[in-house]
């Protein structure tokens, strides 16, 4: 036993007594390739408006894509985070949104972009555009590393998008799964063994 997990070997962990292993879904090259691409599209987009622009990520999952994202922006920016939760320890999403940490900073009349780790049911993203756009931004876009159409519950309009992917659980670049598998350097799905 290693901190509670039983190691069978370097992808298959036993974490609450289901037995899974991950399968790379979205390799490390892959990612920082999109991730420049993005970047790249995003300062292009960003650059006439000439407004303050500020970067929030969604904490936890995003902080690893917040990093890379935030270096590829080619203009100045500045960076905020806010805390939600609509998973605890389960594998799927639930309706209860919980904001834990609020921004730092004031958003009034400046360019907003929200970063996001991953969007599925689209529930938490959509309450957080809400509640940021009561605060009056210039403009409220969003920028996902990974997108899961097919579990979309509300309309959502997502400006930059990383990846589609299938409905999939993932984990890995900063997603996690009962907080294990964030510091994964590539997307992995969840493949149950029983």
């Amino acid at each position: 036993m290693h901190g509670g997990r039983k190691i069978i070997n370097h992808t298959c962990f036993k974490v609450d007594e289901m037995q899974h292993k991950i399968e790379i879904m979205i390799s490390v090259q892959n990612i920082h390739k999109r991730i420049t691409e993005l970047g790249r599209q995003i300062s292009t987009d960003y650059r006439e408006r000439g407004n303050e622009m500020v970067l929030i990520g969604l904490l936890r999952g995003s902080f690893i894509f917040m990093a890379d994202i935030c270096r590829q922006i080619r203009l100045p920016h500045e960076v905020d985070f806010l805390t939600v939760s609509s998973y605890g320890n389960n594998m799927y999403s639930t309706r209860d949104i919980k904001i834990l940490k609020d921004l730092e900073q004031e958003i009034r009349g400046k360019d907003v972009l929200i970063v996001e780790d991953i969007v599925d049911s689209g529930n938490t993203l959509s309450k957080v555009y809400n509640l940021l756009t009561l605060r009056r931004p210039k403009s409220l876009e969003i920028c996902t590393l990974l997108d899961k159409p097919s579990c979309r519950e509300v309309d959502i309009t997502i400006r930059y998008v990383g990846f589609v992917i299938s409905n999939e659980f993932v984990v890995g670049f900063g997603i996690d799964y009962a907080q294990h598998y964030r510091h994964l350097p590539y997307i992995g799905k969840i493949v149950l063994l029983n």
